[in-house]
């Protein structure tokens, strides 16, 4: 495999940032996941955290070097963030769940899978186009489909922040698994919050990721979207990725990667944009973080390999 990615999170006007992402491949699989801590919800951080710590977690475990099948790898594994979840607010008293949003891809074998819950997107861009995206699991998203509020009307409803569907809520979540789709060298997949895409447009994501490496193009498109910012603004992350062999590019290349081996990268929420480490976020003790990274090991024990 050969690709080019990067990741990045800026806190916004929020007081801390409580999306979590990360990446992790190995010879011949990529796994990409953002996770949004729902903010009406005490500890969406947490719920964020488990998400990206426990898909990673399995995924350097069972893709050595390809995951046998990654729909099944992905809806298993979501299903049991949720539990996890649920487990660790009984053992903590804590009066909710914590709830977050996710979108999770596996790339393998030039195939794209994706899964998601709530409305964290994924972008599948070819000649600066989107020729695929995600559908929210949203109140706005719902009320288009039926015909109720017209396209326009969607980014500025009154409700246009609320979720049906969520990680760690009083339901088991409805994992949406898309098609599986084929990539092409110089194929840009993004996968990012709704705190990104609720400020730019489709065209604007296809026109601005076409024009390079994502390492140059992401930082422009986030710029973008922090110019449009008020003090109502949210968190934005995202996780881009220029797939294929492409001149002059710095590149990630798997051919001599061992079969067996790894590599997980997560994001960093302790740069000079101010955002939020885990430990810095308000009615968190270091007890309750230790207890949840505790719980994230024990559920992935009973994961069957």
């Amino acid at each position: 495999m050969k690709f080019t990615i990067y990741q990045s999170s800026r806190q916004g006007p929020r007081e801390y940032n409580q999306d979590r992402i990360a990446y992790s491949y190995s010879k011949d699989a990529l796994l990409a996941v953002v996770a949004d801590g729902m903010g009406g919800h005490r500890h969406g951080e947490v719920a964020a955290q488990m998400a990206v710590g426990m898909l990673t977690e399995a995924f350097q475990r069972m893709a050595l070097p390809i995951l046998a099948n990654p729909f099944k790898f992905l809806g298993d594994h979501i299903r049991q963030i949720h539990d996890a979840i649920e487990s660790h607010a009984i053992l903590n008293n804590l009066p909710e769940n914590p709830r977050t949003t996710l979108v999770a891809a596996v790339v393998q074998h030039d195939e794209l899978y994706c899964a998601h819950v709530g409305d964290s997107r994924l972008y599948h861009i070819r000649d600066g186009r989107v020729i695929f995206s995600t559908e929210d699991h949203s109140k706005v998203q719902m009320l288009y489909r039926k015909g109720m509020i017209r396209k326009e009307e969607m980014l500025t409803h009154p409700e246009r922040n609320k979720v049906y569907n969520c990680v760690g809520g009083e339901v088991l979540p409805q994992v949406d698994l898309a098609t599986k789709k084929p990539l092409r060298d110089g194929d840009v997949l993004m996968l990012c919050t709704d705190g990104l895409w609720s400020l730019v447009s489709s065209e604007e994501i296809g026109e601005i990721l076409n024009n390079g490496a994502v390492t140059d193009t992401v930082p422009v498109l986030m710029e973008l979207a922090e110019s449009r910012l008020d003090q109502h603004g949210d968190n934005m992350s995202v996780i881009a990725c220029n797939w294929g062999g492409l001149p002059g590019m710095l590149q990630v290349s798997t051919a001599t990667m061992p079969m067996d081996l790894t590599t997980t990268i997560m994001g960093s929420f302790a740069g000079e944009d101010g955002s939020a480490r885990l430990d810095d976020v308000p009615d968190l003790s270091d007890e309750e973080i230790e207890g949840a990274i505790a719980e994230i090991q024990a559920a992935i024990k009973k994961i069957p390999k």
